[in-house]
């Protein structure tokens, strides 16, 4: 059964553009699906669709005359030259694609949909000369509606796009009826095959596969990394530091290795989609070092099973894990006194994360995004806490 993911129209709405479609993500959010199912959906039979994957379908592609390719793709489902598609999964493993790919589109029109699981592999391999020929989208972990709907829960009270009006929304009959389906996300997270499993040490398996699987395939093909026995340690060590500053010299010290190293892993890390790094709030361009940066994994389900979390870790990285796909800009905010914001959304909009809102925290938002000049300012709460500028958790 295809569960829709919210990005699905906007992919859709591409089918009648020209430029090339990139999906990427970490591995096993779902690309494979969401490709087959926009595949399905177009209404052309002059389509082809292939596995990267695949020796046979690589070689499709394995011409010096790159002409050839297009009669190659006839064995593949293409009927024409004319008004093609091709779709591509996986293309990380084919380190040359980008040239016959840019040739196909420029003299034949091609409409390409492909996929890919590291943005670090992607920047290399669609080089400036693609750039305005393409858009890239990220497909990340479930969100908590995704969630829901992947668990086939009819919500009587849609959850609404906006945070004014998820604000608006605040009843206190959420946390109760849906209390158990967020425990249930923010314990196993929300890759698709966790979710629609049932048997929870079966949902361990599958977390377990997904780790094994990006360090077995995505950092050995990837990475170039001498040690990847320190690589490892390091996403264990920084587990339990999901929601924290990341100390830089500590961590060096602590696995023995120079703090260019970290750097590099931490840069690879991010780029693979299996952390992010938050950046500190500031109205100048010039970013902060990565030593500044707050610490969140792509996914809450995938943090509690590699190592010991808090529940108020947990729950911040969920909190994020629902906010990366809708907002791009994220960074957070904090003084020397400890007074600090979770996230500030695009640049205007402060989010504080509490387990259980009271008043206090609200007083302490609103004062220190007043003192930022950010438009808005809310509390998310797991707990129901009746007043104004309280979101629900599980209304996000």
């Amino acid at each position: 059964m295809f569960y829709e993911r919210d990005i699905l129209h906007t992919l859709l709405d591409e089918i009648n553009r020209k430029e090339i479609v990139v999906i990427t993500g970490m591995r096993q959010v779902g690309k494979t699906t969401i490709l087959e199912h926009i595949f399905n959906e177009l209404g052309s039979n002059n389509k082809a669709i292939l596995d990267a994957g695949n020796p046979l379908h690589r070689n499709a592609f394995d011409e010096i005359n790159y002409d050839k390719v297009m009669l190659n793709l006839r064995e593949y489902g293409l009927t024409s030259n004319d008004d093609a598609y091709v779709f591509i999964d996986e293309i990380q493993n084919m380190p040359e694609i980008s040239k016959v790919i840019k040739y196909l589109y420029d003299h034949f029109q091609v409409k390409f949909f492909v996929t890919g699981s590291s943005s670090y592999y992607l920047k290399n391999l669609f080089p400036e000369s693609l750039a305005g020929r393409k858009f890239v989208y990220e497909l990340f972990p479930l969100t908590f509606k995704e969630f829901l709907a992947f668990k086939e829960v009819d919500r009587k009270d849609q959850i609404t796009e906006t945070l004014r009006d998820k604000e608006k929304a605040r009843n206190k009959l959420t946390p109760e009826l849906y209390n158990g389906y967020f425990e249930e996300y923010m314990k196993y997270g929300g890759f698709p095959g966790v979710v629609i499993e049932k048997d929870n040490k079966r949902k361990e398996g599958i977390l377990d596969n997904i780790f094994k699987s990006y360090f077995e395939i995505d950092v050995k093909n990837l990475a170039d990394f001498k040690d990847l026995s320190k690589l490892r340690d390091l996403i264990l060590l920084l587990v339990a530091r999901v929601g924290y500053k990341l100390d830089i010299s500590k961590l060096a010290s602590e696995l023995e290795i120079s703090r260019e190293t970290v750097y590099s892993y931490l840069s690879f890390l991010e780029r693979t989609y299996f952390i992010s790094m938050v950046p500190k709030y500031s109205k100048s361009l010039d970013r902060s070092s990565a030593g500044n940066r707050k610490l969140y994994y792509c996914d809450s389900g995938l943090a509690n099973y590699l190592g010991n979390i808090s529940g108020g870790q947990l729950f911040e990285n969920t909190i994020y894990q629902n906010l990366k796909p809708k907002y791009r800009n994220i960074s957070y905010f904090s003084k020397r006194t400890g007074a600090e914001i979770d996230f500030i959304l695009g640049g205007n909009i402060a989010i504080e994360v509490k387990l259980s809102a009271e008043k206090r925290h609200l007083v302490n938002t609103n004062r220190i995004s007043r003192e930022l000049g950010l438009q808005e300012s809310y509390v998310v709460s797991k707990k129901f806490f009746d007043n104004e500028g309280i979101i629900l958790a599980q209304d996000l």
